[in-house]
Formats: structure tokens, sequence, C-alpha cells
């Protein structure tokens, strides 16, 4: 990967992702959005692996699909549409990562957003289904209303995690406007 391709909270989470996931993996795409992310870990797994994919919008769910269908993606993609508050009722099997890309539908109505509260019982149930040496990403929006609110609940989350299981990391771009995306980055210790 060259160093230029690192701009922005999500090249960064998909280079952490890309170091980790392998194909036969499952992985979780929390916020399935408009389907980059989750063509991404798609990819990644390959058709041996399998990828969850949860949105509450039809519009996210089926902009993800046909995006899928379009790469020869869909059949190791389980389309979710439930917020991902509801993770561990779909996710019965071990995770190696799990990716969420928080705020709203790029394209869609800015007033649906992630809010705090679904966020942390998702990255709770995340964490749990987690195997060692596990991730899980988190690209922070905070330049729309509650996100600044949950960008602190994401961190203050993280901080709490016990360091003797989890490695938890905050990473932001110096030379960009605080206002920038950033990514929380959750390792489960190898045991």
């Amino acid at each position: 990967m060259k160093i230029e391709t690192l701009r922005g909270a999500v090249a960064l989470s998909h280079f952490f992702l890309r170091e980790r996931i392998e194909p036969g993996d499952r992985v979780a795409d929390a916020t399935c959005g408009n389907g980059h992310d989750t063509l991404f870990l798609a990819r990644l797994v390959g058709p041996g692996g399998k990828v969850w994919a949860f949105d509450m919008q039809e519009q996210a769910l089926a902009n993800t699909k046909l995006l899928l269908d379009e790469a020869g993606c869909l059949a190791q993609t389980e389309l979710v549409a439930a917020g991902h508050e509801r993770l561990a009722d779909f996710v019965g099997e071990p995770l190696k990562a799990a990716l969420f890309n928080l705020g709203y539908l790029p394209g869609g109505d800015r007033s649906f957003t992630t809010r705090p509260e679904q966020t942390l019982t998702a990255l709770d149930q995340a964490a749990r289904l987690l195997l060692p040496g596990g991730i899980i990403t988190a690209c922070i929006y905070t330049g729309h209303p509650g996100g600044v609110e949950e960008g602190e609940a994401v961190e203050q989350w993280a901080a709490s995690l016990a360091p003797a299981t989890f490695n938890a990391w905050v990473t932001r771009q110096l030379n960009r406007p605080a206002s920038a995306p950033y990514v929380v980055l959750i390792e489960k210790v190898l045991t």
C-alpha cells in the first residue's frame, strides 16, 4: 500500500482490516451505508467467508445489494435490515473483524444518524464476538449534530476496556481540521 492512500479515516480503517482479515473469515459491517465497506470486506473474506451487513434504511440495503451483485460478492454477504445494536441477534459465530462507519448515509437523509446508545450496545456485542487477534474499527464523524457526543462516547467506551484483553487506539490526522473524521481501533489480545 502506498502511503498517500492513507488519507482519511476510511482508508486507514481499511489498511488495518486488510492486514488482519483472511479468506474464509467471518466479519461484520455494522453500518453498510452505500455498500463500499461491505464490498471491501466481502472481497477480503472471499467466497468461503461471510459478511453480515447491517442497516436500518431500505435505501442503504438496496444500494449495498446492487453493488455486491454487480461485483459478484453477494453470496458471501448477509444483508440485515436491523440496527447495529442487534448485531448479536444475527451473528452467532466469532468475528475476525467488525467495521463501524458512523454518522449518516452519504446521499441520504442527514437527520437519520447513528446514535451513541445503539452504537455502544453494538460495540459491546462486537467485542464479545471478537476472536483473539481480531479488530474493530470505528470511523467517527463529528461534523453533524450528535457526532461529537457519539465520538466521545465511543472513546470513553474504548478507554474502559480491560488492557489485559484489549488494545484501544485513537488516530487522527494532525494536519486536518479537528472536525475531520478519525478512527478508533480495538484489538483483542492474542491469548
